[in-house]
C-alpha cells in the first residue's frame, strides 16, 4: 500500500519502462521469501532457520550457536535486525516481535569489517564498493538511541577489481529477481561469499557508487531505458 509501490505499478500499468518494478519490490521486501528462493536456485546465503513461535527457539540457538542475527522479513537500512549474545536475548526479542510478525528470520552471524555491495543491472553488473561497518558497531548503520544514525564509510572498486566469484555470486542472485537495478549485499569470508540480502532501488550517488566505473553507470542506466522505450508496442 506505500505510494511508491503504487507509483510504480501504475506506470508499469501505461507501458512505461519502471526500474524499480512492483514484482521486484514484492521480492526484495520479504527476507523470508528471499532466503528461500536464493536456497532454491543454489546461491550461497548463511545458514537460516525460520522461527514461527518460541518453540523454533532451541533449533535456532542449537544450528546457529551464539551470537545470532535475528531479522523481521521486512527489515531495512539496518532496522529490525538484531544481534543476540545468548538464548535469554533470542527469547526476550523473539518473544517482543513474534507479537508483530508472524515470521522471524534467525542466521548464522558473520563478522565481517564491511559488505560488499555489488550493482547488477538488467542481469550484468554495474559496480562494486566496500559498505564499511559504522564505528565501534557490527553494521554498516548504528541506529543510535539519540536518534542520529551513525553511518561507516565506502571504499570504491572497478569490477575488474572485484574479485570474480563475488561478481558472479551478485549477478546469480539479481537474476533470480529480475531485470532492473539491484544492490546485492555480501559477506566475503573463508569459506566464501554469501549473499545478505538483495536490494531494489539501492543508491546510486554520484561520487559514490560510481566512483568506480565512473560514466559508464550513468551511460547503462540512460541505454537501459532506451532499450525498452524502443521496443515495439510501446
Amino acid at each position: 500500500s506505500n505510494h511508491p509501490y503504487l507509483f510504480a505499478r501504475r506506470a508499469q500499468q501505461e507501458g512505461m519502462p519502471v526500474i524499480d518494478d512492483p514484482l521486484s519490490m514484492i521480492r526484495c521486501a520479504n527476507k523470508v521469501y528471499l532466503n528461500e528462493l536464493m536456497a532454491y536456485n543454489k546461491v550461497p546465503v548463511p545458514p537460516t532457520v525460520m522461527i514461527a513461535g518460541t518453540s523454533d527457539l532451541e533449533l535456532a540457538a542449537q544450528t546457529l550457536g551464539f551470537p545470532l542475527v535475528l531479522k523481521i522479513p521486512d527489515s531495512s537500512f539496518s532496522r529490525g535486525v538484531k544481534k543476540c549474545a545468548n538464548f535469554e536475548e533470542l527469547k526476550t526479542l523473539a518473544t517482543e516481535w513474534l507479537e508483530d510478525s508472524d515470521l522471524l528470520i534467525a542466521q548464522k552471524f558473520i563478522p565481517t569489517e564491511y559488505d560488499w555491495r555489488v550493482g547488477v543491472l538488467g542481469g550484468q553488473p554495474l559496480f562494486a564498493v566496500h559498505y564499511l561497518m559504522a564505528k565501534k558497531h557490527w553494521q554498516i548503520v548504528n541506529h543510535k538511541a539519540n536518534g542520529k544514525p551513525d553511518q561507516g564509510g565506502i571504499k570504491t572498486f572497478t569490477l575488474k577489481e572485484t574479485p570474480a566469484h563475488v561478481v558472479e555470486t551478485a549477478v546469480k542472485a539479481a537474476r533470480c529477481i529480475g531485470d532492473g537495478l539491484y544492490g546485492v549485499d555480501l559477506k566475503e569470508t573463508k569459506d566464501g561469499v554469501f549473499v545478505i540480502e538483495v536490494n531494489d532501488n539501492p543508491n546510486l550517488d554520484h561520487g559514490w557508487e560510481d566512483s568506480g566505473e565512473k560514466d559508464e553507470v550513468w551511460v547503462r542506466l540512460t541505454q537501459w531505458f532506451l532499450e525498452r522505450l524502443d521496443r515495439p508496442g510501446r
